[in-house]
């Protein structure tokens, strides 16, 4: 592909060029720069919440107060197991015997060994600790021994929720508006928790998780592209890598915080409503994407908005801000609305959207994995949970660092191959190294989020503004499918401690080594069309050429230029072999 400066459109950089009377860093700007990372907030709270809403306390067999048993048979009444010798969660020993044995005067382990005494369930229920907490839904419904597995499907309902916002939001937002789609998803999320506060059952509480799950992810994505589409690119860098992800991480550190104060569940949900209803007055900061209003041939509106800008900002906006003769020349594109059936539309699209949709789907699985097993490391689940929301500050700082600086596909591959790399090592640990086992869980978890962000951001980059918004929601909605099963991957601790690290490390390695495959937009303008997009250097059009083909000929041409004819055919099928290892298909050259 060349990319000649003859052939530089003037259009790519459009909307910069227009606005840039306004400056880079005016109060506008910063007031948009500022209410949008505000509106993260709520989210950062909520995504996470499940961790105190349904941690499982210590528990055991409830053994009726009103059973005539002495306090030695009532003590001795949950066997121990496991090398720890812990009462047992899920059984206790037959309650007939025990009342005979205590009837007889024997004494257990004394007069009667306990290993011959057979067990059965919890049929009265369980008992539970409450030292850490008043109530969860787990204590609150017992879904414990038979009905663990719901306490992972909780978390993965309202991922299905995530899911559906995911997908629906986009669509949604890039017809009707970034902002209305905004505000209007935040509500749903904020009325959604207050109802959840009210559930007479688990399955209550699942339905209402799941449009809470919907807000939560709506919001946050039409929250990114508002900031992506309106601010100039040093400072849509800031906002995409570290300052909404900033924010997030602060309504995330916020959450134990909350959660040591309030240690009941329905009070839980009520003080995590009280964040999205202080959103409301961001309604008169925040407008509408003028990039987005110029797509559907909204001209009038746009310029209105860029006029408040330059009135706020206290510059004086030019006659004309744009200029008819360069919005006729899109109108072609802007005619048909596009839906997420083009980002599979031509060959290069649907592989750069493929690999991404894989590429979120195992940082998702990761990211969520680690988040959600902060209740099962040793120590305080409350400063557990804090920590692990601390190692996203310089993680997202990290990524504003490298987003800036360096080229997108080298940072995104060394940060999934380190986390990678550690989560392998943390199963090689023995287990008495339980502090370096949580030191490089959060290590991984460092490298995990720094590359999410990175990713984040890329995503929004790489696309134009008609499919912005539909592809960082179909990027989420894959991300999605990770987060659905991601409780499930901590769920597999009951079956081996080691293997939630082994499938997650081994996941995003291979994840880092298809990143190098993704085109390049380090330093390039935001496109706004699909024919801007094909600019980026490692995009191929030719439906010969592949992606993959373009990263390797780069690299290895410098060494084969010189070759004779014979060498030059060497080469040629040299390539086919490299390539053929990590993708097949027929028609590379």
């Amino acid at each position: 592909m060349r990319a000649d400066a003859a052939d530089a459109d003037p259009q790519t950089d459009f909307f910069e060029e227009s606005t840039a009377f306004l400056g880079q860093w005016g109060r506008f700007q910063k007031q948009v720069f500022f209410a949008l990372c505000l509106s993260t907030v709520p989210n950062g709270l909520i995504v996470m919440s499940i961790v105190f809403l349904a941690d499982t306390p210590p528990h055991h067999c409830l053994v009726p107060a009103h059973l005539n048993l002495t306090a030695a048979w009532r003590n001795a009444s949950i066997p121990l197991e496991g090398g720890a010798r812990t009462p047992s969660r899920c059984s206790r020993y037959r309650l007939e015997d025990l009342l005979s044995f205590s009837e007889g005067n024997l004494l257990p382990g004394v007069d009667v060994n306990l290993s011959t005494v057979p067990t059965e369930g919890c049929f009265d229920g369980w008992e539970y600790d409450h030292s850490v907490y008043k109530s969860t839904i787990i204590s609150e419904w017992d879904l414990v021994c038979d009905d663990s597995w719901k306490n992972p499907m909780t978390s993965s309902v309202f991922f299905c929720g995530v899911l559906t916002g995911s997908f629906l939001s986009g669509q949604l937002s890039d017809r009707y508006g970034r902002k209305i789609v905004m505000f209007a998803t935040i509500v749903i999320q904020t009325v959604a928790t207050f109802v959840q506060a009210f559930s007479t059952s688990w399955a209550m509480f699942c339905a209402f998780f799941f449009f809470v799950g919907g807000g939560n992810i709506s919001n946050y994505v039409t929250a990114f592209v508002l900031g992506a589409e309106i601010l100039v690119p040093r400072i849509r860098t800031i906002f995409s890598t570290a300052g909404v992800s900033l924010f997030f991480a602060l309504g995330y550190m916020l959450l134990p915080l909350l959660a040591f104060l309030i240690r009941d569940w329905r009070m839980l949900l009520f003080g995590l409503t009280v964040p999205g209803c202080l959103c409301a007055p961001l309604w008169w900061f925040i407008p509408e994407s003028p990039r987005w209003l110029l797509s559907q041939g909204r001209e009038d509106e746009a310029e209105a908005i860029i006029r408040k800008a330059a009135e706020i900002n206290n510059v004086e906006p030019p006659t004309v801000i744009f200029a008819s003769s360069l919005k006729n020349e899109e109108e072609p594109e802007k005619t048909r609305a596009l839906n997420i059936c083009d980002l599979l539309h031509s060959r290069n699209i649907r592989w750069i959207s493929i690999t991404l949709w894989l590429v979120w789907n195992s940082l998702s699985i990761s990211y969520f994995a680690l988040s959600l097993n902060t209740a099962n490391l040793i120590g305080n689940v409350y400063f557990n949970c804090f920590l692990s929301a601390l190692v996203e500050i310089p993680a997202y700082s990290l990524s504003w660092l490298m987003f800036r600086f360096c080229p997108r596909r080298f940072s995104i591959f060394p940060m999934l191959f380190m986390g990678g790399v550690v989560l392998l090592i943390i199963h090689l640990l023995p287990t008495a190294l339980v502090y370096v086992s949580i030191t490089l869980e959060m290590i991984g978890k460092f490298a995990v989020t720094t590359a999410y962000a990175l990713v984040y951001a890329y995503t929004a980059e790489v696309y134009p503004t008609v499919l912005r918004t539909t592809a960082l929601a179909s990027c989420s909605m894959a991300s999605r499918i990770g987060s659905i099963i991601s409780p499930f991957f901590v769920y597999l601790r009951n079956y081996s401690v080691s293997l939630p690290h082994i499938l997650m490390g081994s996941l995003t390695v291979l994840m880092g080594l298809l990143s190098l495959l993704l085109p390049e937009t380090h330093g390039m303008p935001l496109p706004d069309t699909i024919t801007h997009m094909q600019r980026f250097p490692g995009y191929r059009c030719s439906s010969h050429t592949s992606v993959l083909n373009s990263i390797i000929t780069k690299y290895f041409r410098m060494y084969f230029s010189s070759l004779t004819w014979k060498c030059y055919i060497f080469r040629k099928v040299w390539l086919f072999s490299m390539i053929s290892v990590f993708y097949r298909q027929k028609k590379w050259f």
